[in-house]
């Protein structure tokens, strides 16, 4: 057999080396490719979470908090969800989007994009219009997606004052509270040049935006209506935890919409999101039961439910920057740290915060966005963790929220009325508000 020659094996050799070259380029250059044209598989994913999220308010949260009111006021319980969606979805569609999303100063976004006027088909690129935060899918599947966050957010508090507000107190309250609330939270904290995303404070899905924020809003609602009546007195037992049961398991199924789509993307780092957020619910089910088990001797349904939500409210803010097993260790200690929240610090708050949407949420999103800066490992979302911007983002959206909340409670109830009769608390709020009932 005839070996070619030095010079020849140095001319193969280069240009096989050119080759490989070339053939390793090709994909680098199909990424930067797909980062400026729409992705058809990140277009499906985000279309699948945006209704996986949808499924958590409707029929989740519906289910989840009509299971833990009396019998009197589950279609009313259940009818307040519903109209936060309808409500929200106009409003997010009016100007809610742009408040939050438009690029505006760092408080607060412009109005330009109301009634979602800047939504066009881009000419020279020859797609529908994209959003700087989502540039491989259509912005009207951005918008759509970012809606179901902003409807699930005011649609939590509903279980703080459940069973005792006037159902058009609630409508005025809610719309209110997502311009004036919501969307300035959500454009500090993730639109682009928000002063709270600019200081390095760290949200992938909501731990500040959308669970401090519920929680704080709720706890201030509660303590201004006042507490239910036979509060402390009266068994005020849940009606059905069949239906909680139900919609816990939806908001878990749907959650990882909630933290996967969160991605914006169908990657990597949407799949690990999405196991940070199964190990953390695990995690936080067992360590709630297992604390419940030694305080009352029992463990019980309701209490697996909720310490599933609190692993879920907790790993929310950390779930696309933490290992699987920070996973874990923020499950474990949201189990803990919100059961604590909705038995002693409940007590110690003295407010009637119905459903613990302020023990849940509020310290589950605390926990959660306070590891976040402690936690957040680089190799997964390519940045490090700052305690200290943590806890910036968390006191000024526990500052801003309760403040204005307050604000916007007292305003509808000197104009309308929040609370119901007690003539009417008594006969329940299906009949009184609905004039309906659950035979």
């Amino acid at each position: 057999m005839r070996f070619p020659s030095a010079a020849t094996r140095g001319c193969l050799a280069a240009s096989a080396w050119l080759s490989c070259a070339s053939a390793a380029a090709q994909p680098a250059a199909r990424g930067l490719q797909s980062a400026a044209v729409i992705d058809s598989g990140d277009t499906a994913w985000m279309m699948a979470a945006t209704a996986l999220v949808l499924l958590m308010s409707i029929p989740g949260l519906a289910l989840f908090y009509a299971g833990m009111v009396r019998k009197k006021n589950i279609l009313a319980t259940m009818a307040q969800v519903l109209a936060v969606c309808a409500l929200v979805s106009l409003l997010w569609f009016a100007l809610g989007y742009s408040l939050a999303f438009r690029p505006g100063s760092p408080w607060l976004g412009d109005t330009a994009g109301a009634w979602l006027a800047t939504l066009h088909f881009d000419q020279a690129r020859g797609q529908l219009s994209v959003h700087p935060l989502a540039p491989t899918v259509p912005e009207s599947v951005f918008v759509m997606y970012q809606m179901s966050f902003a409807i699930i957010t005011p649609a939590l508090i509903v279980g703080a004052f459940a069973e005792r507000m006037r159902f058009a107190a609630l409508l005025w309250f809610m719309a209110l509270w997502s311009l004036a609330v919501y969307a300035p939270i959500a454009h500090w904290v993730w639109a682009p040049g928000g002063w709270l995303g600019a200081i390095g404070a760290l949200d992938f899905a909501g731990g500040t935006v959308v669970h401090l924020n519920a929680g704080m809003a709720g706890l201030v609602a509660a303590w201004m209506l006042g507490r239910r009546i036979g509060y402390g007195e009266l068994a005020l037992t849940p009606s059905n935890l069949g239906y909680t049961m139900v919609g816990a398991a939806l908001l878990w199924v749907g959650w990882m919409g909630f933290n996967g789509g969160s991605a914006f993307a169908a990657d990597g780092r949407a799949g690990m999101a999405m196991l940070a957020t199964q190990l953390a619910a695990a995690a936080a089910t067992l360590s709630w039961m297992l604390a419940e088990w030694l305080v009352r001797r029992t463990p019980t349904l309701l209490g697996l439910c909720s310490g599933a939500v609190a692993g879920l409210v907790a790993v929310t803010p950390a779930s696309g920057y933490v290992t699987p097993a920070s996973a874990v260790l923020i499950g474990a200690a949201a189990g803990v740290g919100c059961y604590w929240g909705a038995t002693g610090l409940k007590r110690w708050l003295g407010a009637d915060d119905s459903l613990d949407v302020f023990g849940v949420h509020a310290v589950g999103g605390l926990i959660g966005a306070l590891l976040t800066g402690v936690l957040a490992d680089p190799r997964i979302g390519g940045v490090t963790g700052s305690l200290q911007a943590q806890a910036v983002a968390a006191g000024a959206t526990l500052l801003y929220s309760g403040v204005v909340t307050a604000a916007i409670l007292w305003a509808v109830d000197a104009v309308i009325g929040l609370r119901v009769t007690a003539r009417q608390e008594h006969a329940g709020l299906d009949l009184s508000q609905h004039g309906e009932r659950v035979e």
